[in-house]
This record gives structure tokens, sequence and C-alpha cells, in this order.
């Protein structure tokens, strides 16, 4: 008997867990997509959950674009998360590498420390923040969000590429060093690429977690010309006072959703890649 065969009932279950858990996650999506095409005579009147009728009004999406400033809170949205992710990588795979590679008390004293802080729920930060920024004349400026997201994401960060970069070989360094170059090109022309999925995946992490943040938008920008995707929903819901347009609101969640979908849909590959680096020597 070959114990490598799959057991068939198991295979059974297996593939019905999975088609359980993606019915699980594209239904919100497809009823998302299905209400932002209806006005609000069809929520109301009909059963929510029913298929829009025709026509579809595609025009809820360039309502909410243009009536609501989503144009302004997606550009707000994008420049923030590109620009804390670029600088949560960096900051974090070179700190990472140090811990890494150069082992001592005082490494293992910071890996630990910055183990803690992701143990800090960052709600209990904002009052000392707050004054923070506001003494650093960053209140009501997209550079203070930036550089408070930068900071909340940076121990995971280090958490994941510590690890990874313990599985890359040192003979790598060695050959470098020996060829003639120093840590910072040995780090940046020969480790920094081998990294590439686990960067990836703890960039897909953060840019997740930044582009969905609320709380810190909220608190640090009071500024609408500079609300976030998050901060800018939340607004419009409330503009919408006793009469909620069910259509817009819908169209504006899609809006706030399809970059993240793409981002998944591009990088797939390479998040698998990251998250199980290292599980297999």
């Amino acid at each position: 008997m070959n114990s490598t065969k799959q057991n068939p009932v198991a295979r059974i279950l297996t593939i019905t867990i999975l088609l359980i858990w993606t019915a699980a996650v594209l239904y919100p999506l497809i009823w998302t997509l299905l209400g932002a095409l209806k006005d609000n005579q069809q929520f109301l009147l009909k059963k929510p959950w029913a298929l829009p009728e025709f026509p579809l009004l595609w025009s809820n999406f360039s309502y909410v674009w243009d009536k609501y400033g989503f144009s302004g809170y997606f550009i707000n949205s994008t420049v923030v998360t590109a620009a804390s992710t670029f600088l949560s990588i960096l900051l974090a795979a070179t700190t990472a590498y140090i811990l890494a590679r150069f082992a001592s008390g005082v490494s293992r004293v910071l890996y630990y420390l910055y183990l803690s802080a992701m143990m800090i729920p960052m709600i209990l930060g904002l009052v000392p923040l707050f004054f923070l920024l506001n003494d650093l004349g960053l209140i009501n400026k997209l550079p203070g969000l930036i550089i408070v997201y930068t900071a909340s994401v940076l121990p995971f960060g280090i958490f994941v590429l510590v690890g990874f970069f313990k599985t890359l070989p040192k003979e790598l360094e060695e050959a470098a060093s020996i060829d003639g170059a120093g840590h910072y090109k040995t780090f940046f022309a020969v480790m920094l690429p081998l990294a590439r999925s686990g960067l990836i995946a703890v960039g897909i992490m953060n840019a997740l977690t930044i582009w969905n943040e609320y709380i810190m938008g909220t608190v640090f920008i009071n500024d609408p010309s500079k609300y976030t995707l998050p901060v800018g929903i939340a607004v419009m819901q409330a503009e919408m006072q006793y009469r909620t347009e069910w259509g817009p609101l819908f169209a504006g969640l899609l809006l706030s959703m399809i970059p993240v979908i793409v981002l998944y849909i591009v990088f797939q590959r390479q998040i698998a890649e990251g998250v199980t680096a290292g599980a297999v020597k």
C-alpha cells in the first residue's frame, strides 16, 4: 500500500472545508458589489440581499468619488501607506539583520524590547503621542501620521525578519567578504535580495494594517482634506445624517477594498513563500 496516497475521505473533507471557506470569504465581497449597484428604494422596499435591478447604478462610484471627496481620501491613504510601508521595511530589515547576525547581550535585550512593544496596544499611547506630535508641529500633517504608523508596525517586521535572516546561510556573507564587500554592500547586494519573499510578506501585512487603520487617523488628523479612506468613510456616513445612501456607501467600501485585493492577487505567491520561509531547511 502506498503510504503517500491521500485518504479519499480526508481529501473530500479537505476540499469541502476549502470550498466553504472560499464561499465565506467571497460572499461579503460579492454582496458589497451588488449593494453598490442599487439605490435606496431597492434596499428599503425590497430584500437588501436581493440582486440589483437593471439598469445597474454604476454612477454610485463616480458619485462617491466626486461628491464625498473620495479622490482626496484615496490619494492620502496611498501616500501614507506607501511611505509608512517603505520606511517600516527598511528599518525592520536593517535592524533585524543586525540582531540576527551580530548576536550579543545588547542585541538580545533589544530584540526582546521590540517583542514587548508588540504586547502594548497602540491605543494606550494615543494621548502621549498626540502631545508629542503637537509639540513637533506634526498634528494635522501626513508626515506625522507616517511616523506613527511606521513605529507601530516596526516591531512586527523585526520579529518576522530576525527569524528569516537566521535561516540564510552565513557562507554567502563570507564569500562576499572574501570578494571585498563591506557590511553595507553585503547587506544590500547579497542578503536583502535573498530576503525578498520575507520582505514582501511583511510589507503586505504592514500595508493592510496601515490602509485599514482608523483610530490614529481620527485622533491625529482633523483636517478634512487630509483624511484617509477609513476616516473618510466614517465621515461620509455621518454626513448622510438621517438618510443613509446605502448604494454610495457600499461603493465607497468597495473602492477602499480594491487596492488590498489587487495587492494580494499580485503578490500571493511571495506572501506564501514569506510566511513559510524557514519552516523547512
